[in-house]
């Protein structure tokens, strides 16, 4: 049964200028600067001195973390969610490719060696690189947070960043977490070879979904970020979570973010009524 995460307003607002705007200017200062895989210089613990709170103290490169004003995640509020109408419908076209698991320490990473597909927002496409998981969530909605959170990462032709979230509670195990759920009890310092997955097997469920202007939520913690969060609550096991906590390096079982200030940004929601409204 779908579970949408959020209501909106039922009045349906007109951003579309003012979004294309601002997510033509922010992707110009998007890069291919890419997460940090080695997490020896950071940590998720404050009072540490190397807590999400200094991550913008650390290294030069990280400044954004500290000082940027479209960090993420982001509290997706219910009175800050707007409709808007010039979102149009997600579109995938991901096919199976090589891949392999890699724990970078502070997570567990299936990265894509092939053409795993792409999307396309708003007239770009975005490859798909690679996926890996956040527990607890980093988004949270309306204060609250979820068991977990998966982010699918994509990049243009231009290096700009586009990622897919999807947030899960306890139930019924994942697909893609079950068929890799192996390795990734035993993955340490060398990646594992998956052999030909299908990035297909990263159930969305629903349509809908969240759109905002954001950035990494790891060190550099690069900003021009485009995000995506899907509106529909899916399913994990506790077995599949706890693995994901104890492949880490100790002090990465909690590796997520604290909500970072909104600084006025909007946040988009796309239904399918969308298109008829904008008809």
């Amino acid at each position: 049964m779908a579970m949408g995460i959020l209501s909106t307003r039922s009045s349906f607002v007109f951003f579309a200028l003012v979004f294309v705007a601002l997510h033509g200017l922010l992707l110009t200062l998007s890069n291919a600067e890419s997460e940090v895989d080695d997490e020896s210089h950071f940590s998720y613990i404050e009072g540490t001195g190397k807590g999400p709170k200094k991550w913008g103290l650390i290294d030069p490169h990280w400044r954004a973390c500290g000082t940027g004003k479209l960090q993420s995640p982001i509290d997706l509020l219910n009175e800050r969610v707007q409709v808007f109408l010039n979102l149009g419908k997600l579109k995938r076209d991901y096919k199976p490719a090589p891949a392999i698991v890699k724990n970078r320490g502070h997570d567990i990473t299936v990265m894509w060696k092939g053409d795993a597909g792409k999307i396309n927002i708003n007239g770009t496409y975005y490859k798909l690189q690679q996926c890996h998981w956040h527990s607890p969530s980093e988004h949270t909605f309306n204060g609250s947070r979820y068991d977990l959170e998966l982010h699918a990462v994509h990049l243009s032709s231009h290096g700009e960043v586009a990622v897919i979230a999807i947030v899960y509670k306890y139930g019924r195990p994942d697909p893609l977490l079950t068929k890799i759920l192996e390795h990734i009890k035993v993955v340490r310092k060398e990646d594992i070879d998956l052999g030909v997955i299908n990035p297909g097997i990263i159930k969305f469920g629903s349509r809908k979904y969240f759109r905002y202007i954001g950035s990494l939520t790891v060190p550099p913690c690069t900003e021009g970020v485009v995000w995506t969060i899907v509106n529909k609550v899916r399913t994990v096991s506790s077995e599949q979570v706890r693995a994901l906590r104890e492949a880490v390096h100790d002090g990465y079982e909690a590796n997520s973010r604290p909500t970072q200030r909104s600084e006025g940004r909007a946040v988009g929601l796309y239904t399918p009524r969308n298109d008829r409204g904008a008809a």
